[in-house]
């Protein structure tokens, strides 16, 4: 599996218009200025807060391994999980594009099925929602016990988690209720593809529908497997909550590196929702993630837009394009890796 650097270099060139245009809106010289009053010791903590969400989410991969019976060890699952980030931040629609990707690295560095791999990292991002959004109810409570104005933003962005939760809720039910006719209408698309594939590419033979029937149910089983271990679960689900605090706490920091000091359960509010847009179809939602960001930080704390922004680019900065730079290397090492034992 090749990434389509064409599709992301368009993707990028789409996502700086869109970057740019949003800086222009706002307002290029008061960003500027505000980044010049950032105070760089507080700048600096950040640096330290994103390799704790990295292993976090790291250990979050590693427990749903293990719970599939093909584990890693916990420092190798982390390295692994860096790498995926990579791929979820150069692929369209985040997460969900970079999944493919992200499974093969799993797949051999856990030595273990392509289904599995993919099975694995698909519900790690699917556990990632749950405490993201207990995360924003308590936000919202706190807001509530506060006595905190909604306004019209914070009110949307209530009824934003409250359509979330009902709809992944009755995706994963109904999922999971016609799982046999969902993996009946997969075959059924994707033999034909992969047979036209296999008579157009060299060396490549098609897959007979058994072959791709036994790799679906193979995922569907991985799935099982997933759900039915309740202290790996526990576990994981507790590592994801772990990242996303710690993502909340990096939000919080980027705010008071340039002297905005805000209440923290704005961020509880702020982090979850906004994430939503990195199904923004632009190489990991940027763009749409910072706009989001900018949003519902001025909807929840009243901080000036200029200030609002300035803080989004420095938490952007450390969180979007470090864990790309660094996920880059590693997967570079891992893909060259998987050659060299391919070829001896």
């Amino acid at each position: 599996m090749r990434l389509d650097w064409r599709s992301i270099l368009v993707g990028f060139a789409g996502a700086g218009i869109v970057l740019s245009v949003l800086l222009w809106v706002v307002g290029i010289d008061g960003i500027v200025a505000r980044l010049r009053e950032a105070r760089l010791p507080v700048v600096a903590v950040l640096f330290g807060l994103v390799p704790l969400w990295l292993a976090a989410w790291g250990l979050c991969l590693h427990a749903v391994l293990r719970a599939l019976g093909a584990p890693m060890s916990r420092v190798r699952s982390v390295v692994v999980f860096v790498a995926a980030t990579f791929a979820n931040q150069v692929t369209p629609f985040g997460q969900a594009g970079g999944e493919p990707i992200s499974a093969l690295l799993i797949s051999e560095a856990a030595d273990t099925d392509y289904e599995n791999a993919l099975a694995a990292i698909a519900s790690v991002d699917t556990l990632h929602f749950f405490p993201s959004i207990g995360m924003a109810v308590v936000g919202f409570g706190l807001f509530a016990v506060r006595g905190f104005a909604f306004g019209r933003n914070l009110l949307l962005a209530a009824i934003t988690v409250a359509a979330l939760v009902a709809g992944f809720a009755l995706a994963l039910a109904v999922g999971w209720r016609f799982r046999d006719r969902i993996e009946s209408g997969v075959l059924t698309a994707l033999v034909p593809i992969a047979r036209r594939a296999g008579r157009l590419l060299p060396r490549v033979s098609p897959p007979t529908r058994e072959t791709v029937e036994e790799r679906v149910d193979g995922f569907f089983a991985s799935i099982e497997r997933i759900a039915s271990d309740g202290p790996s679960l526990f576990l994981a689900v507790t590592f994801s909550f772990a990242g996303w605090l710690t993502l909340a706490v990096c939000l919080w920091v980027a705010l008071a590196s340039i002297g905005s000091t805000v209440p923290f359960a704005a961020m509880l509010v702020v982090l979850p929702v906004a994430s939503v847009a990195g199904v923004f179809p632009v190489p990991g939602g940027l763009g749409g993630v910072e706009a989001a960001f900018i949003v519902m930080i001025v909807a929840t704390t009243g901080v000036a837009t200029t200030a609002a922004t300035a803080a989004v680019v420095i938490y952007r900065g450390v969180t979007y394009w470090l864990p790309m730079l660094v996920g880059g290397g590693v997967a570079a090492v891992l893909i060259d890796d998987r050659y060299r034992r391919r070829r001896g």
